[in-house]
């Protein structure tokens, strides 16, 4: 974990473009021994994936660097194939559509400790970096249509809750690619948040042992504080306006509407309409029906209390997020 960390660390705050790769690397080979577990081949089968398509991604970054570095007026003309090439990258780094193939089958195999390291920290570094080189406008609003239709679609007719958060992923980095394109300060904002309603939903699914939707049906059976908290936290990651989701997709959509991007305001809007569609019928299912057959289930009320403390304090985090932002 610590070499994981230093690698993210020494990509961001490095001041070329070698010392930026070098820390990606330590970053991915720091990964590799965290995804591996005993008897379980599936994790094994991820690490793999997951290190050729980091390892290509790599080779990708490496090549344009080297060709860039030839020639310094590449790096001005922002229309460049290699520049389409670097930020192609490390939109493959970080999982984004079109390059978005690897990221639900390696998450499949992870346990949720894993998953929670894939969907946040490993994020970090390319969306840093690509906020460094966001010139090519129009190249990234292809990514963000794309990534929005794709997370949508692809998330419809899934029953595995880890590729479910994987293709929310993919959709909510394409909100944040559109609130680096004008604030930074967005872009944070809209990533603590998204951290704070992944930890939510994974420290129950991990504190419970759910990995696919009808072992919710049977976890949440005549608990009350479970379904409630559950549907909250999906309701608040589909970004609907009462919970801490909405303030980052808010301020957004504020931002990119000031800049007269309307129409790719109402693309994006449209399209996350998608994946909120398959969080509600999860949430639809999970509260209104009860299964009958196990009535002897009941969860340790440790493990309610823990959860209703972590949920308290997000949802106490929304006035800390509103008062700071004016502020700002």
């Amino acid at each position: 974990m610590m070499i994981l960390m230093t690698g993210s660390l020494i990509s961001i705050s490095s001041n070329s473009w070698m010392g930026m790769w070098l820390g990606l690397e330590i970053n991915l080979l720091a990964f590799i021994p965290l995804i591996q577990e005993k008897n379980n081949s599936f994790s094994s089968e991820s690490s793999l994936k997951y290190f050729l398509t980091q390892a290509l991604a790599s080779i990708i970054l490496l090549f344009a660097l080297i060709i860039m570095s030839k020639n310094f007026m590449i790096m001005k003309n922002i229309e460049n194939p290699m520049m389409i090439m670097f930020n192609s990258a490390l939109l493959t780094k970080m999982g984004m559509s079109p390059f978005h193939f690897w990221f639900p089958e390696v998450i499949e195999g992870l346990n949720w400790l894993n998953c929670f390291i894939l969907l946040t920290w490993q994020k970090i570094t390319p969306m840093v970096l690509v906020m460094y080189n966001l010139n090519v406008q129009y190249f990234f609003m292809i990514v963000i249509i794309l990534s929005m239709l794709i997370s949508g679609i692809m998330g419809l007719n899934q029953t595995s809750l880890r590729k479910i958060l994987a293709y929310s992923s993919i959709n909510h980095m394409a909100w944040m690619i559109g609130a680096m394109m004008f604030s930074e300060t967005i872009w944070l904002y809209y990533f603590i948040i998204y951290i704070i309603m992944t930890f939510n939903i994974l420290i129950m699914f991990k504190l419970f042992n759910i990995f696919y939707y009808n072992q919710l049906l049977i976890s949440m059976n005549n608990n009350f504080t479970l379904k409630f908290l559950f549907s909250f936290n999906f309701l608040s990651l589909g970004g609907l306006p009462p919970f801490l989701g909405f303030f980052p997709k808010w301020l957004t959509i504020q931002f990119m509407m000031s800049m007269n991007w309307t129409l790719l305001v109402l693309i994006m809007v449209m399209m996350t309409l998608l994946t909120l569609f398959y969080y509600t019928r999860l949430i639809f299912n999970i509260v209104i029906l009860n299964n009958v057959e196990i009535k002897y289930y009941n969860s340790p009320n440790y493990k309610t209390s823990f959860l209703i403390f972590i949920n308290l304090i997000s949802l106490l985090s929304l006035i800390f997020f509103s008062l700071t932002f004016n502020f700002i």
